[in-house]
C-alpha cells in the first residue's frame, strides 16, 4: 500500500468514529496525476444524489503529457461503495452534526483507493483537549525514553 495523500487535519477538526474504503472513477490522466502525488485532499468532502455517492474538491492537477484530453482539477468524482454502504452513510449525514469526508489517498495493489470517514466536527474546547492530551503523551513518551 503506497499512501499518495493524506488529510492530517481532519483528525484536528473531527471527531473520526468510522472508516470506509472506497474506490473512484477516475479518467486516465486523474490516475497519471495521483501516481505522481498531485493530489490535495483538504477541504474536500462527500455527497449523495441519485443513491450515489461523489467526492467534491478534491483537486487533482492536470496532468503534463495530457493535451485536449486532460481532466478537469475539481470535478466531482464517484465513490464506488456498496448499495448497503452508501445507505448507512447517507442515513448518518441526515443527522445534526455529521459529515463524511476523505481522509486519505492511495495505490492498492494498482488500484487507486480513498478512505473515507464518518466525522462529527470539534468544538475548539474540544481541540484544546486534544492538543493537550497528545502534548501529554509526547511529554510521557520521553519521560520514559530518558530512563
Amino acid at each position: 500500500m503506497k499512501i499518495i495523500s493524506q488529510n492530517k487535519k481532519a483528525r484536528h477538526d473531527y471527531f473520526i468514529e468510522d472508516t470506509y474504503e472506497a474506490g473512484l472513477k477516475l479518467l486516465g490522466t486523474e490516475i497519471k496525476s495521483i501516481r505522481l502525488g498531485k493530489v490535495n485532499l483538504n477541504d474536500s468532502f462527500v455527497t449523495f444524489k441519485d443513491g450515489e455517492a461523489f467526492v467534491n474538491n478534491m483537486h487533482i492537477s492536470k496532468y503534463e503529457q495530457g493535451n485536449r484530453f486532460n481532466h478537469d482539477e475539481t470535478r466531482a468524482r464517484k465513490l464506488l461503495l456498496h448499495k448497503k454502504e452508501i445507505l448507512k452513510l447517507f442515513s448518518k449525514t441526515r443527522e445534526q452534526g455529521y459529515t463524511i469526508i476523505p481522509l486519505k489517498i492511495y495505490l492498492l495493489q494498482g488500484l487507486c483507493k480513498i478512505e473515507i470517514g464518518l466525522a462529527k466536527g470539534k468544538k475548539d474546547y474540544d481541540k484544546r483537549e486534544s492538543l493537550k492530551e497528545k502534548d501529554q503523551q509526547m511529554r510521557l513518551k520521553k519521560i520514559l525514553k530518558n530512563r
